[in-house]
């Protein structure tokens, strides 16, 4: 299981760290994402960190204001997003990839949180 937490309502310009933390054996091995559905939308890619932590991309949108992290010794991954804007509203997910490499595709995750809700607005 796949457990995200630290979303809340928050000022444009804001910071706010998410974090996700994964129970069972073997969180070391997979590569992890973040992504976002706001109301309306498709699930959009976020961020993506690799099992080791050398590999990290992120969303153009995102480039620059946010962060992934993680911690495999407490199968923890994080998502610090700085420098908010309305239009980060979501509900973040964390998810986990079984593919060879890290991806931006929905459909290359095969475990999935329940999601936090991020909203951001004045």
């Amino acid at each position: 299981d796949l457990v995200e937490s630290g979303g809340r309502l928050v000022q444009p310009g804001s910071s706010l760290s998410l974090s996700c933390v994964a129970s069972g054996e073997g969180f070391g091995q997979y590569h992890m994402g973040w992504f976002r559905q706001a109301p309306g939308k498709e699930r959009e890619f976020v961020a993506s960190i690799s099992w080791s932590g050398v590999r990290i991309d992120y969303a153009d949108s995102v480039k620059g204001r946010f962060t992934t992290s993680r911690d495999n010794s407490k199968n923890t991954v994080r998502l610090q997003m700085n420098g908010l804007k309305p239009e980060d509203t979501a509900v973040y997910y964390c998810a986990a990839s079984g593919s060879v490499a890290p991806d931006t595709r929905v459909n290359q995750y095969i475990y999935w949180g329940q999601g936090t809700q991020v909203t951001v607005s004045s």
